[in-house]
């Protein structure tokens, strides 16, 4: 892969970033149900991208959208807290930093937007984003801050971002 853009959401990704969403669950052989894969926001993330403090990001690898991160104000955090949301990469964009990339920018984001803590769902399925998310800076808790409505999610972290300039 040559050319890496990272820019914001558009109304035109919703299809593209459903359809590399549900794939990385179904390669994963990840939970379908309590999770973002049953949620009906997946198929319209522009909108749900619209609300206040937040945001997604957008990767393209040569002109093909290969990977998203963002940041949402997700009900029921702690004041000054919000969720890393949204972060999937295709098969073919990974190991290349465009996910560190994504991760760090949503991370700048939320910093920029005010937020003091960054709080993280996952599952097991999906360890090695778990590995990056701990080199991060990311700690693991031992239940969950919110009500995400993805109960299958098992794994919780959050961030300070304290470190961030």
């Amino acid at each position: 892969m040559e050319k890496i853009v990272i820019r914001k959401v558009e109304k035109s990704d919703n299809e593209a970033l459903a359809l590399l969403i549900r794939n990385t669950f179904t390669e994963f052989n990840a939970p379908k149900e309590g999770t973002v894969y049953s949620d009906p926001a997946v198929f319209d993330l522009y909108t749900l991208f619209r609300k206040e403090k937040s945001v997604l990001w957008v990767g393209e690898a040569d002109g093909v959208i290969s990977g998203c991160c963002g940041i949402y104000p997700t009900e029921g955090l702690p004041e000054g807290c919000a969720e890393l949301a949204k972060f999937y990469l295709r098969p073919e964009a990974r190991g290349i930093g465009l996910g560190k990339s994504l991760m760090m920018k949503s991370i700048a984001s939320a910093k920029e937007m005010g937020y003091e803590k960054v709080y993280l769902e996952s599952l097991p399925e999906f360890s090695k984003a778990v590995k990056m998310y701990e080199k991060s800076g990311f700690r693991l808790l031992e239940q969950p801050l919110c009500n995400s409505g993805h109960d299958s999610c098992t794994i919780w972290m959050i961030r300070s971002l304290e470190d961030i300039n």
